[in-house]
């Protein structure tokens, strides 16, 4: 006697396969909208590439995993993840010499305070450090003749020393010069804007031809009476106020400057 063949129960569960692929394929596309949101564009085509082969490869979760986590991905067996860097470095000067660190810029500092303990007590310099970098600043009693841009002869022992200070550090310099608000026209020179930029170039020369600066480490700025130090309103101020500023520029303030130039070959 034969037995009588069991019911045949349709499976109602079928529907789950396609709803797993549905919300892995979601998962993907909001791990690609969230990439793509982020600055660093190295991170989106990771993503990218990423999924792209986990498809081809049944690699997704993994991949995906690596992603999230921030580390870069590597194709399997060519080596382990490691996390992107948080943002590009400095920008260093020609010949990829190190930049001096703030810290360096503060020794610096420290080292022409007493080197030049004499010259500062006469009121000649200052010497300070700022979130552009080291500054020293060369006041027109002790480097120039009144409404002239020619560096007096006499102060080459200073500039001697703090180039023998700056010169070793690699960071780009920049020369400011200033003045006060009094307005100056005579035959050489217009305005204040004329002198402070004479002022700033004629240092660049005394630096380039006699201690041999580099001419693409070096800078020039022209500010007039528009960057005061000190106040206009006395004598002392306004000698303060005429000076030219030799920056030494920090890594934080280099990234706002124009690239420098490459290296001579």
């Amino acid at each position: 006697m034969k037995r009588p063949k069991a019911a045949h129960h349709e499976s109602h569960e079928r529907w789950l396969v396609s709803y797993a692929d549905f919300i892995t394929l979601m998962f993907a596309f909001f791990v690609v909208m969230f990439a793509t949101a982020q600055t660093d564009k190295t991170k989106a085509r990771e993503v990218s590439e990423s999924v792209r082969e986990a498809l081809q490869h049944g690699q997704l979760t993994s991949k995906l995993e690596g992603i999230i986590n921030q580390r870069r991905v590597v194709p399997e067996g060519k080596g382990d993840s490691k996390r992107n860097p948080a943002s590009p470095p400095p920008s260093e000067p020609s010949g990829n010499a190190p930049l001096a660190s703030q810290a360096e810029l503060v020794k610096a500092a420290d080292t022409l305070n007493k080197s030049l303990e004499k010259e500062l007590k006469k009121g000649e310099l200052l010497v300070q450090v700022d979130r552009r970098g080291l500054v020293i600043s060369l006041r027109e009693a002790g480097f120039f003749a009144s409404g002239d841009d020619t560096v007096n002869a006499s102060s080459f022992p200073i500039i001697e020393k703090i180039t023998d200070v700056i010169g070793p550090l690699h960071n780009p310099l920049r020369l400011e010069g200033h003045t006060d608000s009094v307005p100056i026209h005579n035959a050489r020179f217009q305005s204040n804007w004329e002198l402070s930029t004479a002022r700033g170039i004629a240092m660049l020369e005394t630096l380039r031809q006699r201690y041999h600066v580099p001419n693409e480490r070096m800078s020039v700025a022209g500010f007039a009476e528009n960057a005061p130090a000190d106040t206009n309103e006395t004598a002392e101020g306004r000698m303060h106020n005429r000076r030219v500023d030799v920056v030494v520029l920090s890594a934080e303030a280099l990234r706002g400057e124009p690239p420098s130039a490459p290296p001579k070959t």
